[in-house]
């Protein structure tokens, strides 16, 4: 038991999406990074520091200003991860906890300079543009820390409220113009379609006339003998009608059996 307890002073496990960085009291930070297994280390004189090398998140909130001075609210998650070969030089210059000293920093710099290049409109409708840059410049500075940078997206974007309000009025405002743009093409439709309508009827009272002062009053007996028959076939089509011979057409009334 003795035993195990002092040979566990001379080794250290690195696990699965971890690397290793060991510090020297004698030379300080070995410019060797441990990757996962077993290693050996000098009890008392050599100290394993583990760091996650797969892919984290961290949020970060901000109040800031647009460019036409509008106030608003943003959440901002980072996927972040650090260079591995990197490792030695971020525990020598930063800690181990460097992701929260960094993270944060660079995040409300690019943050705040990014947002102040917008109006607040231009937010809601460019977001997926802003977070782009906001991605492009948070990068390039990360890279100043060695830090990668895998994803980096607007979660949270919150507008005073009578920014908020301005905004609703704004597109109530723009859909009731387009409701009274579609009533007046639906109105003109109406009027042409009218036009052409009269110009039909006008055109075939002129062909009427044509024909009557051609044929005399023989198109317009034409017509009644024509009207007539249409009567005539309507009314033999009706079972409550009847005729009676004589010199006059009579139509009885016949109730309908039941």
């Amino acid at each position: 038991m003795a035993t195990g307890v002092v040979f566990s002073r001379f080794i250290f496990v690195v696990d699965g999406g971890e690397r290793g960085v060991v510090f020297d009291r004698f030379r300080g930070v070995v410019e060797k990074v441990y990757g996962e297994g077993m290693h050996f280390v000098i009890p008392f004189v050599q100290t394993p520091n583990i760091f996650e090398v797969r892919s984290r998140y961290q949020l970060i909130h901000s109040r800031t200003g647009t460019r036409d001075l509008q106030t608003v609210d943003l959440a901002l998650r980072i996927l972040y991860r650090p260079m591995e070969d990197k490792l030695p030089k971020i525990f020598n210059n930063l800690g181990i906890d460097y992701d929260k000293r960094i993270i944060p920093s660079i995040g409300q710099e690019v943050l705040k300079s990014s947002v102040a290049q917008y109006n607040a409109e231009q937010l809601l409708t460019q977001r997926e543009k802003v977070s782009l840059e906001i991605k492009e410049d948070l990068a390039k500075r990360a890279k100043d820390f060695d830090l990668i940078l895998d994803d980096v997206s607007i979660t949270h974007l919150k507008f005073s409220p009578e920014f908020a309000a301005a905004i609703e009025s704004k597109q109530v405002a723009q859909q009731n113009a387009e409701r009274s743009k579609f009533v007046v093409m639906q109105r003109e439709e109406e009027k042409k379609a009218n036009i052409l309508r009269a110009e039909g009827e006008s055109q075939g009272a002129l062909l009427i006339a044509d024909a009557i002062n051609q044929h005399g009053k023989g198109l317009v007996a034409l017509r009644k003998i024509e009207a007539a028959q249409h009567i005539a076939a309507t009314l033999a089509a009706n079972p409550n009608v009847t005729f009676v011979a004589g010199n006059t057409m009579n139509m009885l009334q016949i109730p309908a059996q039941r």
